[in-house]
Protein backbone atom coordinates (compact mmCIF):
# COMPACT_ATOMS: atom_id res chain seq x y z
CA UNK A 1 0.00 0.00 0.00
CA UNK A 2 0.96 3.46 -0.43
CA UNK A 3 -0.23 7.35 -0.20
CA UNK A 4 -2.35 8.25 -2.95
CA UNK A 5 -3.08 12.42 -3.88
CA UNK A 6 -6.43 12.64 -5.36
CA UNK A 7 -8.76 15.21 -7.08
CA UNK A 8 -8.00 18.13 -4.60
CA UNK A 9 -4.86 18.66 -5.95
CA UNK A 10 -5.35 18.93 -9.57
CA UNK A 11 -4.70 22.53 -10.54
CA UNK A 12 -3.17 23.89 -7.08
CA UNK A 13 0.04 21.78 -6.24
CA UNK A 14 0.47 23.47 -2.96
CA UNK A 15 3.93 21.63 -2.76
CA UNK A 16 3.78 21.31 1.15
CA UNK A 17 4.29 17.75 0.87
CA UNK A 18 6.94 17.92 -1.42
CA UNK A 19 9.02 19.83 1.35
CA UNK A 20 7.97 17.48 3.46
CA UNK A 21 8.38 14.10 2.31
CA UNK A 22 11.91 12.54 3.24
CA UNK A 23 12.32 10.15 0.66
CA UNK A 24 11.55 12.49 -2.62
CA UNK A 25 8.71 10.50 -3.78
CA UNK A 26 6.08 13.03 -4.68
CA UNK A 27 6.61 13.65 -8.66
CA UNK A 28 4.97 17.23 -10.45
CA UNK A 29 2.94 16.44 -13.61
CA UNK A 30 1.49 19.25 -15.55
CA UNK A 31 -1.89 19.86 -13.34
CA UNK A 32 -0.81 17.67 -10.12
CA UNK A 33 1.43 16.20 -8.18
CA UNK A 34 1.95 12.47 -7.54
CA UNK A 35 3.07 9.90 -5.30
CA UNK A 36 5.51 7.15 -6.64
CA UNK A 37 4.07 4.20 -5.50
CA UNK A 38 7.47 2.02 -5.22
CA UNK A 39 9.22 4.83 -4.16
CA UNK A 40 7.23 5.78 -1.16
CA UNK A 41 7.95 4.51 2.04
CA UNK A 42 4.69 4.79 3.75
CA UNK A 43 5.28 7.33 6.38
CA UNK A 44 2.59 9.51 6.19
CA UNK A 45 4.79 12.81 6.32
CA UNK A 46 2.87 14.07 3.32
CA UNK A 47 -0.70 13.78 4.66
CA UNK A 48 -1.08 16.12 7.42
CA UNK A 49 0.17 19.61 5.72
CA UNK A 50 -1.54 19.08 3.07
CA UNK A 51 -3.80 22.04 2.83
CA UNK A 52 -6.30 20.18 -0.09
CA UNK A 53 -7.22 17.31 2.35
CA UNK A 54 -5.75 15.36 -1.29
CA UNK A 55 -3.45 12.86 0.23
CA UNK A 56 -4.78 9.81 1.62
CA UNK A 57 -3.29 6.08 2.23
CA UNK A 58 -4.57 3.92 -0.14
CA UNK A 59 -6.90 2.23 1.75
CA UNK A 60 -8.52 5.23 3.09
CA UNK A 61 -9.07 7.04 -0.41
CA UNK A 62 -12.73 7.93 -0.58
CA UNK A 63 -14.44 5.98 -3.27
CA UNK A 64 -15.13 8.81 -5.58
CA UNK A 65 -11.50 9.15 -5.96
CA UNK A 66 -10.92 5.81 -6.33
CA UNK A 67 -9.17 6.32 -9.52
CA UNK A 68 -6.57 8.26 -8.45
CA UNK A 69 -4.75 5.47 -6.93
CA UNK A 70 -4.80 3.81 -10.69
CA UNK A 71 -3.58 7.04 -12.06
CA UNK A 72 -1.28 7.81 -9.82
CA UNK A 73 0.74 4.20 -10.90
CA UNK A 74 -0.27 5.00 -14.22
CA UNK A 75 1.71 8.42 -14.36
CA UNK A 76 4.87 6.36 -13.98
CA UNK A 77 4.54 4.14 -16.73
CA UNK A 78 7.15 6.32 -18.76
CA UNK A 79 9.55 7.06 -16.14
CA UNK A 80 9.78 3.73 -14.35
CA UNK A 81 11.36 4.45 -10.41
CA UNK A 82 14.11 7.18 -11.12
CA UNK A 83 14.57 7.01 -7.92
CA UNK A 84 13.52 10.83 -6.49
CA UNK A 85 11.43 13.92 -8.51
CA UNK A 86 14.37 16.11 -7.83
CA UNK A 87 16.39 13.87 -10.58
CA UNK A 88 13.80 14.44 -13.08
CA UNK A 89 11.87 17.92 -11.94
CA UNK A 90 8.64 18.74 -13.40
CA UNK A 91 7.13 16.19 -15.51
CA UNK A 92 5.51 17.47 -18.81
CA UNK A 93 2.37 15.38 -18.78
CA UNK A 94 -0.02 14.04 -16.65
CA UNK A 95 -2.01 10.52 -15.73
CA UNK A 96 -5.10 10.05 -18.33
CA UNK A 97 -7.82 10.52 -15.52
CA UNK A 98 -6.39 14.02 -14.51
CA UNK A 99 -5.52 15.73 -17.87
CA UNK A 100 -9.10 14.64 -18.75
CA UNK A 101 -11.02 16.62 -16.03
CA UNK A 102 -11.94 20.12 -16.64
CA UNK A 103 -9.80 22.89 -15.28
CA UNK A 104 -10.85 23.22 -11.56
CA UNK A 105 -12.77 26.75 -10.56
Amino acid sequence: MTYVIAEPCVDVKDGACVDECPVDCIYEGVRSLYIHPDECVDCGACEPVCPQVAIFYEDDLPSEWSGFAQANGDFFAEIGSPGGAAKVGPLPYDASLVALLPPAG
